[in-house]
């Protein structure tokens, strides 16, 4: 008999440490499949049941773990991010694109062979979104899920088409079949915003001047900000959206009204970023030298996003504000990991 487990694509990513971490602090006995293209940290492979250094795009690694496993839940967290996306579309593509597919594919397999539903849980992006310029950047305001969406990156058009493979999956696959099956894809996706940790470095995301600052600075180095101080976009913790994707798996899917959500903590522009870590570090350095072709990806994305239909259907609430992410987790976090 197969195994019931959770699988965790891109487990060695920033969201995959602190999810391994909290599924394993809430259900000690559960059994984590962590797959990543790069072996597995030490601290992150003693939770796990197995460890595998592997492709998504590895069709034949994909039918061994459906050979062992009966999968529930499979978080797919691996990705090429905006920033590589952009200089290597190709290469985004395959594996945003043709590696969703491939776990897609698998929990659609499983789901009919057991007669159960299979949870997808997928982190989409704000950079599904595409706005023409910062004046109607500004005046939209907090973007709805269904607002300007015409992405220009890559990495954008990727997460946006991932949206729609999991609507079909969930409501459409081979509907032409005579005989529907029982079981099915429950794909359940979240915009994210920037995500700022104190635990793992930032990965040359596009938003990733916020935490790169904040790291440069605890380190003591000069940064290059490739933005300008008014720039802004929505962020949160990786704490809080850990806890979202959590919150979003264990939701009833009939208080569910769509398969994707935005959610949102607070929403700054990089001289608030700056202002902020200057007082807990006041020799830090900061030059905003704006690269124009990254801050134009930035300017196409919302200033900020409504996440009410979060709120009111799966009762979406970030732990942290602005002030409370740097004075109780960010700032003493940091400075506890460049102490060492």
């Amino acid at each position: 008999m197969s195994t019931k487990a959770v699988l965790i694509s891109g487990a060695n990513g920033e969201i995959g440490h602190g999810l391994i971490t909290r599924l394993k602090e809430r259900q000690p006995d559960i059994i984590i499949i962590a797959l990543d293209v790069h072996p597995i940290e030490k601290e992150l492979k003693r939770l796990c049941h197995e460890t595998i250094v592997g492709d998504i795009l590895d069709t034949v690694m994909i039918d061994r773990l459906a050979a062992f496993y009966d999968f529930s839940t499979i978080y797919h967290l691996a990705a090429i991010l905006s920033t590589k996306a952009e200089r290597e579309p190709v290469l985004g593509h395959r594996v945003n694109v043709d590696g969703t597919l491939n776990l897609l594919e698998l929990a659609a397999r499983q789901a009919r062979a057991t007669g159960e539903q299979v949870k997808f849980l997928f982190p989409s992006s704000i950079a599904v979104y595409g706005l023409p310029d910062v004046a109607t950047k500004l005046k939209a305001g907090k973007v709805k899920e269904s607002d300007w969406l015409q992405p220009r990156t890559m990495y954008g058009v990727n997460k946006r088409y991932c949206e729609e493979l999991g609507r079909y999956y969930d409501h459409y696959y081979r509907q032409i079949d005579p005989q529907p099956t029982a079981g099915g894809v429950d794909f359940r996706a979240i915009r994210f915003p920037g995500l700022i940790s104190a635990h793992t470095l930032p990965t040359s995301g596009t938003s990733d001047y916020g935490p790169e600052m904040l790291h440069y600075a605890a380190r003591g180095e000069v940064y290059d900000c490739f933005v300008p101080e008014g720039a802004t976009l929505p962020f949160m913790t990786m704490t809080d959206a850990i806890e979202a994707l959590l919150s979003l798996e264990a939701a009833d899917a009939n208080k569910l009204s769509q398969l994707v959500y935005n959610i949102r903590a607070f929403s700054v522009s990089a001289k608030d970023f700056y202002d902020t870590i200057k007082k807990a570090f006041p020799l830090a350095k900061v030059n905003f030298a704006p690269d124009a072709l990254r801050q134009k990806i930035v300017d196409s994305w919302p200033a900020d996003v409504d996440d009410s239909l979060a709120t009111a259907e799966w009762g979406w609430q970030p732990k942290y504000d602005f002030r409370r992410a740097f004075e109780e987790y960010l700032i003493p976090a940091v400075k506890s990991r460049y102490a060492k």
